[in-house]
């Protein structure tokens, strides 16, 4: 497992409408290797509204659609449930990324 891979979760969320959720890795490289059972990861959604706390991705990246990492809406998830991984951020999207989450978590 490494910072900016994508997977596919199935069943979220219940309040999901989508049977599967593409999400991305966020974590730090040291709390993914750590011994905690958990990781923070974005969703991607097909929806682009075009705020700074998203991030465009697409086939590139392993998706079907032209899609978009929301960092306005972190999740923790189990590590568990991360088994599927579909794609990785090139090293240019990992940097948007890092813009992104600092501008959704209003830091310096």
């Amino acid at each position: 497992m490494k910072r900016g891979e994508l997977y596919r979760v199935a069943a979220p969320a219940s309040r999901d409408p989508k049977r599967s959720r593409v999400f991305v890795m966020v974590s730090r490289q040291v709390v993914i290797d750590s011994r905690f059972s958990t990781v923070i990861c974005a969703p991607v959604y097909t929806a682009y509204d075009g705020l700074a706390s998203q991030v465009p991705v697409g086939p590139e990246e392993g998706l079907k659609h032209d899609s978009s990492i929301h960092c306005d809406e972190l999740v923790s998830l189990p590590k568990s449930v991360l088994t599927n991984c579909i794609g990785t951020l090139s090293p240019n999207k990992i940097g948007q990324m890092a813009r992104a989450l600092r501008i959704a978590l209003d830091l310096s």
